[in-house]
């Protein structure tokens, strides 16, 4: 798998360009991990619900093409989107969430954190607190979008949302609960090495399985 260190980048254009790399790849197209942040931005996923977003002000609201609902990108938010082919990796697409999750959880509990995902809400939380957000498109066998960490950034936009659709939910981040946060390129570095151990740590659980 390639990773890739974008910095901040627009959020249209990099969506354009991941259903641009999901289209033209081939069965032998290395995988891909973009890791990046975005400039201020509100995405409704394909079963999003725009009431969800309560008071926008200047946040551009944009509907996009993953699943879930409604979520915030910004600075000092680190986003990964993960562009693998399912079926040459050995996943299902419930093994790719749970192992974007673990990635997280992965780097949670480096740093003392009890952080858990939620089988009835995708997700990374904190004490009930959202502190990393997971929402993909599969298309063609491979997947594209990704997970949202809250890293170092300003919450409040988040109050401005029922975040992806949960009224009253309550987010986080890892500022907050490990002071200091290392810097995005840093971070960026040891979540791409944990996504990438996490996936093959899920191909092999799910062979396990399919054979018990």
């Amino acid at each position: 798998m390639k990773q890739r260190w974008l910095g901040r980048v627009d959020y249209i254009p990099t969506w354009e360009a991941m259903q641009a790399f999901n289209a033209a790849r081939t069965p032998d197209t290395e995988d891909e991990l973009w890791l990046l942040e975005h400039p201020p931005v509100f995405t409704v996923g394909l079963a999003g619900d725009r009431a969800h977003v309560l008071a926008p002000g200047d946040i551009p609201v944009v509907n996009v093409d993953r699943g879930g609902q409604v979520t915030y990108h910004g600075p000092g938010q680190l986003v990964a989107y993960v562009l693998v082919n399912l079926k040459r990796a050995r996943l299902s697409v419930h093994g790719l969430v749970r192992a974007l999750e673990n990635a997280v959880i992965a780097v949670a509990t480096a740093r003392g954190i009890e952080a858990r995902g939620r089988r009835d809400a995708p997700g990374v939380y904190v004490d009930g607190r959202k502190l990393a957000s997971v929402g993909l498109r599969i298309r063609r066998g491979a997947s594209y979008h990704g997970l949202a960490f809250n890293v170092d950034m300003d919450l409040a936009p988040f109050r401005r949302i029922n975040p992806c659709g949960y009224a009253g939910l309550e987010v986080t981040q890892l500022a907050d609960l490990a002071p200091p946060a290392p810097a995005l390129p840093e971070l960026a570095r040891e979540l791409g090495d944990r996504i990438e151990s996490a996936l093959e740590a899920e191909a092999v659980r799910e062979a396990e399985s399919a054979t018990a």
